[in-house]
């Protein structure tokens, strides 16, 4: 499938069943209904999809779960997160063989390359499959940045053709057009910077709270593409206390926690994570049940008034 690279891709979570085994079954119904209430695209094993809690074997078996109940609705993107290039280099291989569409490439985990490191990791990848590839810069999490340099020496090698921004500092939207101009397309990659990133030049959101709010996230954006940037703002101040939880060092479990209040999956993680305890689990479901009961009227605004 052709990929848009627009639009809402969450980061889909992967279910676990009470023996922490993986329930495919389950994973495919929360992507499933993602599918039903409006999402451009998926994200499989991303950070929210606890990609480096699982098995070679299981990443695979999710991936291809999900490639078989999505049947070419919407683009899959995979996550490849990865401690080092030759293992990266075969689970993008897997990936390919196992019908995605597409690859969310992050730097090597626990090791912080030197740039010139990072861009041999970033074209090993890129020249062992033929996905589209879409980087991953997040600093604050993986102590490595993709800057301009970076990209720069990427500019041709023709598959990488995304990056999605995940670094708190919006101004990297507009030195990233200014020096390359449509060659990588952007994506808003941290829930609450999300409509900064859209008026910088965004094209779309990869997000962790669509799981538990999908419509809201996708009117979210298409008020915004259609130009109705109050409707996207009143979404946007009604949604910003939950996507605050994005930014925090559990977020996989709020947004699990938040999916399960929600009715939409389950809140168990693997270990090391554990679901959410005392305080801070009465403040994730407080939060959610507030948003549920105050969500926005998604009506677009009438063209009359936009004018």
């Amino acid at each position: 499938m052709a990929i848009g690279w627009k639009g809402v891709f969450p980061a889909v979570t992967t279910q676990i069943r009470e023996d922490l085994s993986i329930d495919l079954a389950d994973t495919q119904r929360v992507v499933d209904d993602l599918i039903r209430d409006g999402v451009t695209g998926v994200i499989a094993l991303g950070t929210v999809g606890e990609n480096n809690s699982l098995e070679y074997d299981e990443k695979v078996q999710v991936l291809s779960a999900i490639v078989e109940v999505v049947d070419g609705r919407v683009p899959v993107i995979t996550g490849c997160s990865e401690y080092d290039t030759r293992r990266a280099v075969r689970y993008a291989q897997a990936a390919e063989k196992a019908g995605a569409d597409g690859i969310m490439l992050l730097p090597p985990m626990v090791y912080v390359p030197k740039a010139h490191e990072l861009v041999a990791h970033f074209k090993g990848v890129a020249q062992s499959m033929g996905l589209p590839i879409m980087l991953y810069n997040n600093p604050p999490a993986y102590r490595t940045v993709i800057d301009k340099d970076v990209l720069a020496a990427l500019v041709d090698v023709e598959n990488i053709v995304a990056v999605k921004e995940s670094a708190p500092d919006t101004r990297r939207f507009t030195d990233f057009r200014n020096e390359f101009g449509d060659r990588y397309v952007l994506f808003a990659g941290l829930d609450d910077v999300a409509l900064e990133g859209l008026f910088l030049g965004a094209q779309g959101w990869v997000s962790g709270l669509t799981n538990a709010f999908p419509k809201e996230s996708v009117e979210l954006v298409n008020a915004f593409q259609r130009g109705d940037h109050a409707k996207a703002m009143e979404i946007y101040r009604w949604f910003m206390p939950l996507l605050h939880l994005d930014a925090e060092h559990d977020l996989v479990q709020s947004i699990k926690l938040a999916e399960q209040v929600m009715g939409r999956g389950s809140e168990r993680v693997l270990p090391p994570r554990y679901v959410l305890q005392g305080a801070r689990r009465a403040e994730v479901i407080a939060m959610v049940e507030k948003a549920a009961a105050t969500r926005p009227d998604l009506t677009p605004t009438p063209v009359a008034e936009l004018a």
